[in-house]
Formats: C-alpha cells, structure tokens, sequence
C-alpha cells in the first residue's frame, strides 16, 4: 500500500513475514495507513509520514532518514539486533529505539548449544570423510570429552545466560564474559581468557563499533589450537576471511555460523568452501512460535508508542 494523500502511517520495512495482519490492524486501531515498502528506497521515501517505523533486518535507518521524520513517535526493530538503525541520530532527535528481546531466546540459545556440541565432537570432518570416501584415520582424537571441555561464553544477556546454564547442566566446565551484565551462574572471566582458554567460544553479544571484528586474526592465532567458534549473533563480530584461514591452516578445528557480515552470503565468500563448518541462514531465531511471536512483540511496541505510553526495552 502506499501513502498518497500524506496521512499518518505505520511503515513497515522490507520483510518475510507470511501476512501483516498484526500491522494493519494495529494501523486501523489509530486510524493511520499501512505503508509497506519493498524496498530501501521506498522505505526511505515514506519516513516523512510515518508515525512509527518498524524495522527488518532488511533495511536500513540512515540518519537522512531520521532527519526525514516528521512525526514519528518510535523506531521499533523486530528482533534484538539494531546494528542497521543509526541510534545516535536517532537519539539527537528525540526518537526512541525499541527492540524485541524476547521472541526467539530459547530458539537462538538451543541452536547456538547444537552447533557448539556438533563442533566439539567434529561432526563436520566426520560427515566430509564419509561424503569424500574416506573412514575415520584420526578423526576426533583431538575432541576432548564433555566432562573436561572447556565452554567461553561470550556476553551474558538472556540468550547467552541459556547457552551457558546449557552446557554447565551437561557438565561441561564453562566460564564466561560480559562487560556490563553481571552473572552468578558459571565462574566470570577475562575476555582475554574466554577467547583464548576455550575449546568452545560461543559469541552473544551485539554488533558495535567495540565488538566488530572481535573474533580477529590476532585472537584465533592466540586462542588453543583445536577450539571451534559458534556465532548466532552477529556476522561482524568474527573476522571472517581470518576465520577461514585458521580454518584452512588447521588451528581452528571448526566453526559454526548462523550470522555473516554481509547477508545472504555472497557466492564467492571465503567461508563457502572453509572445512569444518555448520553454516546456516540466520535461522536459528525460528521455530513453530517465534515468527508470531516476534511481530506481536514488535506491535505491541509499536502500540505503546502510538498511545503515548512509556516504551519498553530501549537501546
């Protein structure tokens, strides 16, 4: 739908949602219009009128964008990620940000848990010496067993919480790493000692300017030769051609990856044809429950905003 008579909207960025019912509904309760953009440049094009801006992983907020804006109450962002919404600019505004934390944790979590137990036990060099013929030679005598496996966690929000608790209840010994949450749950450690004292380091933190790149060539040379790296995060926090060379050089023993830098993953990325690896499209949000859960989560945000009630979970 588009907006040519200049009333107030919900805007709707660029999405894979089955159906907006939720929005239109939510749009139809404040007497607004539906606008839902296919694209950036539609998207962009409807800020002027847009009374609430509720934002995919699809699209971007720019600060041209923001300065746009002429009445709107809230960027809301579907999910907890808001590396693609310019918050400073936003902030300068008196714009608040949203985020829905809550939709997909469990979800993320138990993905994040499968993929770091399939890396410790070398799944993936089991899988490519069957695939290639081959048999088992010395495969996964360098995994060590559960009970002596060493878990990083990387960020201690409520994702990161489940994952840690996760591993600690099937006895692995786990340390873990937040520079802002405190945690009673498994021992804390130095960031330095999570990353490089690990045979798994699990990341769950947001994408900043502080974190990108945390994962650098630098750190997988420090960290022990053997450990696999598991991102459900965010694609920025890794280094993802030195992560592919430490791949391909042997002192990375596997990585699994649900997030990149650039998405979808160009053909050409380095990581496409990396060993020893669990690559998935930013799936592990998703279950029979998380995609409903997720937009009512988002409108509900939204509601508030247009009701001139106080929002919750601002970045």
């Amino acid at each position: 739908m588009t907006n040519s008579h200049g009333a107030g909207a919900v805007l709707v960025a660029p999405h894979q949602f089955p159906h907006l019912d939720r929005e239109r509904a939510l749009a139809q309760e404040f007497r607004l219009e539906l606008v839902a953009a296919t694209d950036q440049k539609s998207f962009s094009a409807a800020m002027t009128t847009a009374e609430v801006v509720m934002v995919t992983p699809y699209a971007k907020v720019t600060a041209a964008d923001i300065a746009a804006m002429r009445r709107c109450k809230a960027v809301v962002r579907y999910g907890m990620g808001y590396d693609n919404i310019d918050v400073a600019a936003a902030a300068a505004a008196g714009i608040p940000v949203s985020i829905v934390p809550d939709a997909s944790t469990e979800e993320v979590a138990s993905h994040a848990l499968a993929m770091g137990l399939a890396l410790s036990r070398r799944l993936p060099q089991g899988q490519a010496a069957v695939r290639d013929g081959r048999w088992a030679g010395q495969l996964a005598y360098d995994a060590p067993k559960l009970t002596e496996l060493q878990v990083g966690v990387v960020g201690m929000g409520r994702i990161g919480r489940i994952v840690a608790g996760s591993w600690a209840a099937l006895g692995a010994r786990v340390h873990a790493y937040d520079p802002f949450a405190s945690f009673s749950q498994v021992p804390a450690a130095l960031l330095a000692q999570v990353l490089e004292e690990s045979d798994v380091v699990s990341l769950h933190l947001p994408l900043t300017d502080r974190t990108r790149h945390l994962v650098s060539g630098a750190v997988l040379r420090r960290m022990r030769r053997g450990a696999v790296v598991v991102n459900v995060s965010r694609g920025g926090l890794v280094d993802e051609r030195a992560l592919a060379e430490a791949l391909r050089s042997g002192h990375i023993a596997g990585a699994a990856l649900d997030v990149f830098a650039e998405e979808p993953l160009p053909a050409e990325h380095v990581l496409r044809d990396a060993p020893h690896t669990i690559l998935t499209p930013h799936i592990a949000w998703r279950s029979t429950t998380s995609l409903g859960a997720l937009q009512d989560g988002a409108v509900a945000r939204a509601r508030r905003a247009l009701a001139g009630e106080p929002l919750i979970d601002l970045v």
